[in-house]
């Protein structure tokens, strides 16, 4: 069933998997795509399927097969080159090859297409979450492990590695090749940047400009290498969440020329960007022409702003989703722009993605550092309108941003210091579900945490103890746990991703920050106190931050101190909670039994306490 499923539809009918009457001419010279590519047996989804050919609204479409399979419905798009046909499966339908049979008049031609067995327990999948540490890659800027797949016929972009925003050259073997060196950190989730296909003709190494759905670009591998890089993660500990886009595709998307509907894609007369404004989705005052800029308008000049509001290409996603999660057994998705989505569309795809994975995990990126505005966003908001996005859980770029000015200050005020970091997590109560956050010191769209910290180890040794204790899942991108640094900042996106670093062991200064992160990430995978634990922080003005995490069990201490001078902890401001505490105390990192009441921390140091 694996390898039936993963044919492409065009390379089945040209290996001459299907029959004609009438002429010579082949279904391919007809039928070019069907997605999905093949479904499976008791899916809650309902399968609607895209097909696309020449005239192909001209016939009239059944389906042929073993048992419990019928075409339900027919909508014609207003494309003639396009049907969408929905596809009903009942509950004892047996699975295998069917056909789906087109005719018109006395011309008939048919294409194979795979119902599978839907493997045993995928609906109650387990997902990435509290307990999990996720490492960011962008694989073309990660790791070259397969150097003849580095230019593609066929491809418009070959690979430079000395070009600021061309492709390098990085692809899945690499990341293969690093997962023993990921699980070995500690992390137990792996994230990669968009592997589909991006077929444009100029910065196409980041993916976010998909031009085929159903593909992973050939010059990282395949549909079938990305399922054995998934099963290899899984066999290592490591989850896999996919990061898809629903709010753009490339403009070199096969359907950009010919789309099924006018409305398909938010077309204007002139190219127009968005206004990038969330506080739309929430204003009381906003005006429709802001509401439908924010909505409509192109994220970049190569990006086509989907609209979601077109029921068929809501369907569309909706399936695409699930068929990448069941196909290559992945354990949650990343969304990418999740606000310049209509809103509404984009809630019920959540609820359709997580009422086929009852417990899977979505993470949409909510760029805003206003907490208020990324609340909205997630599961469970208490939100003025009523609305609910059905998104479990969202990126914290307010703590991003509070890191990033926090940190870099040697004297505290008002507004920088860690104090920032404390005002921060202070917001925690606009959020429906703190301990479901992705927290991060940076990512790919960001400066690498040594570039922000001007390049001091100490600091960035603080952040990463803050990214193991604070509530939320961490994510580390790609070489900050080995002090890596932008290529050239002034180049912007394209000179912070920098390709990973194999020779990290040989730099003390990188191999210390590797080692601390380590041993920070191995321990985190073991503390119900950080996965879901309370937290009691205490405030203060001298450019350090304390704050306990506690079940009812056991708790952890954590103190940072960003000075230039050493700090004592003062145990006795926190008698509200230590008090309470046993006296098996024992630091983190040197497993050495301590007197908190006595420590001191050393200048730009975290010290980290666990109570049993």
């Amino acid at each position: 069933m694996k390898k039936i499923c993963i044919i492409l539809l065009a390379a089945a009918v040209l290996a001459g998997c299907s029959r004609r009457h009438d002429t010579g001419l082949a279904p391919a010279d007809f039928v070019d795509r069907v997605e999905p590519p093949c479904w499976w047996t008791g899916m809650e989804t309902p399968l609607q399927l895209m097909i696309h050919g020449d005239r192909v609204a001209e016939y009239d479409v059944s389906v042929s097969g073993p048992r419990g399979v019928r075409v339900a419905a027919v909508h014609n798009a207003q494309s003639i080159d396009y049907l969408f046909v929905d596809i009903k499966i009942s509950p004892n339908a047996k699975p295998g090859n069917y056909d789906l049979v087109f005719s018109r008049g006395d011309e008939v031609f048919s294409l194979p297409y795979n119902i599978g067995q839907r493997r045993k327990g995928s609906a109650d999948r387990e997902s990435f979450g509290p307990s999990d540490a996720i490492y960011l890659v962008m694989p073309d800027r990660f790791a070259n492990g397969d150097a003849s797949n580095d230019d593609v016929p066929g491809m418009n972009e070959s690979s430079d590695p000395d070009a600021f925003f061309g492709r390098h050259g990085g692809d899945i073997q690499g990341i293969e090749d690093h997962l023993d060196y990921i699980a070995d950190m500690g992390f137990t989730a792996l994230w990669c940047t968009p592997l589909l296909e991006d077929n444009e003709t100029v910065e196409s190494y980041h993916g976010y400009a998909c031009t085929d759905y159903y593909r992973i670009d050939p010059r990282f591998g395949d549909n079938e290498k990305y399922r054995e890089m998934v099963g290899m993660a899984h066999s290592k500990g490591i989850k896999v969440i996919m990061d898809v886009v629903t709010n753009h595709s490339g403009v070199h998307h096969w359907w950009y020329s010919d789309p099924p509907f006018s409305d398909w894609i938010h077309f204007w007369p002139e190219y127009t960007h968005s206004n990038c404004s969330f506080s739309v989705h929430q204003d009381p005052y906003c005006s429709d022409a802001d509401r439908q800029n924010m909505l409509g308008g192109w994220f970049d000049v190569a990006m086509a702003d989907m609209n979601l509001d077109n029921p068929c290409l809501l369907q569309y996603f909706k399936q695409w989703a699930v068929w990448w999660i069941e196909w290559a057994d992945l354990d949650g998705l990343r969304v990418d722009t999740y606000p310049y989505n209509e809103k509404i569309p984009m809630s019920q795809w959540c609820a359709a993605v997580r009422k086929e994975y009852p417990s899977i995990n979505i993470v949409g990126e909510c760029w805003t550092t206003n907490t208020a505005q990324a609340a909205y966003w997630q599961d469970g908001a208490n939100n003025a309108d009523g609305f609910d996005s059905n998104l479990p859980s969202i990126m914290d770029f307010s703590l991003h941003d509070a890191i990033c000015r926090g940190i870099n200050t040697d004297k505290e005020d008002w507004e920088n210091g860690l104090s920032a970091v404390y005002q921060s997590v202070a917001c925690d109560g606009f959020i429906s579900d703190p301990l479901n956050m992705m927290i991060f010191p940076g990512n790919h769209d960001t400066e690498h945490i040594a570039d922000v910290c001007r390049r001091d180890p100490e600091r960035v040794k603080l952040v990463m103890a803050l990214m193991a204790t604070l509530r939320g899942y961490p994510q580390i991108f790609t070489g900050d746990e080995i002090f890596s640094v932008s290529r050239d900042l002034s180049q912007g996106h394209g000179g912070l991703r920098v390709e990973f670093d194999d020779n990290w062991a040989e730099d003390p200064v990188k191999k210390d920050i590797h080692d601390y992160t380590r041993a920070l990430l191995r321990w985190r995978k073991t503390s119900k106190a950080v996965h879901c634990g309370k937290t009691l922080h205490f405030l203060s003005r001298d450019n350090t931050y304390a704050y306990f995490r506690y079940t009812d069990s056991e708790a952890v201490f954590v103190y940072l101190n960003n000075n230039t001078e050493p700090r004592q902890i003062p145990w006795n401001d926190y008698s509200e909670i230590s008090s309470t505490l046993g006296k098996d105390v024992r630091d983190v990192l040197s497993g050495n039994k301590v007197d908190p009441s006595s420590m001191t921390a050393a200048p730009k140091s975290a010290i980290i306490l666990e109570f049993k």
